[in-house]
């Protein structure tokens, strides 16, 4: 019997679903052993049977490394990037004057998203931990790093890895300074300097600048603008290697939220990266969210 483009895609979707259904049909799975699969037989039977294979084997691999690095449960896989963007607006109370007259990029702490999804933002580059790298290649965790020059020219190719692992590198100024003690021009100085050492190391303008210490002003927005930002997350949580803070009143995760960490170790930490990591996890798939990339929503 012949099969539609539609019908064929309609099977693969469910197939997925019935392939990931263990691991993703409710939060927080728990770790369970790899092995004991029986071989799935639907129509088509060799195209779909080779997915299958795919997926199980992408689960497999995801739930062992969960187990190697010490997590209660498999992380939530992310959904399909959405084909249509959230608009991106500018949250009440963090505008400037002007904001929407001159076109201002957007100030923001949390997407416009019914997705139960987080992003995992990292800031400035100080520890370079090659054990993080290891983990988030292992367990297939997005994350988008914003980069300050003066720490991360201590290792550029670190940072290098992350890029080709998947990771978005982003602006987060030169130097680190207080930007709104700056004057537009020196502003302008740290934001468009480190979009040129961005592309020069690692081959792409950065669309996305986050000010140091989440601390703006106009003349942060506007020097932005001419640099070639078009978006400036800020965060609604933050993680540390032994605790949690928030935004909000709540003190809990949303959908869409954007979560801020910073590269440390034990030496401003009480733990290290991958001891963040899993305290991240922890509670992220506990309640039900999945890690997505911040840039796929933008």
């Amino acid at each position: 019997m012949g099969w539609s483009r539609g019908g064929a895609r309609a099977a693969l979707a469910v197939l997925a679903l019935a392939v990931l259904a263990p691991a993703c049909g409710r939060p927080g799975a728990e770790v369970a052993p790899a092995g004991g699969q029986q071989p799935l037989e639907a129509p088509p039977a060799r195209a779909l049977d080779a997915y299958a294979t795919k997926l199980r084997a992408a689960h497999a691999a995801r739930a062992a490394a969960a187990r190697r690095w010490g997590l209660r449960r498999v992380p939530l896989t992310a959904p399909p990037p959405p084909a249509r963007k959230p608009r991106i607006t500018t949250r009440d109370g963090f505008e400037v004057e002007g904001h929407r007259r001159l076109d201002l990029p957007p100030v923001f702490t949390t997407v416009p998203t019914g997705d139960r999804v987080v992003f995992l933002t990292i800031d400035d580059g100080a520890e370079k931990d090659p054990a993080f790298v290891r983990m988030m290649r292992e367990l297939r965790v997005p994350y988008s790093a914003f980069l300050s020059d003066y720490l991360v020219k201590e290792d550029y190719g670190y940072f290098g890895k992350m890029r080709d692992d998947g990771a978005g590198l982003h602006n987060h100024t030169l130097r680190h300074p207080y930007l709104p003690a700056l004057s537009h021009a020196r502003q302008k100085r740290e934001i468009c300097g480190m979009q040129e050492v961005m592309e020069k190391r690692y081959g792409k303008r950065p669309a996305l600048f986050r000010p140091p210490y989440g601390n703006y002003d106009k003349a942060t927005l506007r020097a932005a603008k001419a640099c070639g930002i078009t978006h400036v997350p800020l965060w609604n949580a933050e993680v540390f290697a032994d605790r949690w803070e928030y935004r909000e009143w709540d003190r809990a995760l949303h959908p869409g939220d954007i979560v801020l960490t910073h590269f440390r170790g034990r030496e401003d930490w009480k733990g290290t990266m991958p001891d963040m990591i899993r305290r991240f996890l922890h509670k992220v798939t506990a309640e039900g969210y999945a890690v997505a990339r911040l840039e796929d929503y933008l």
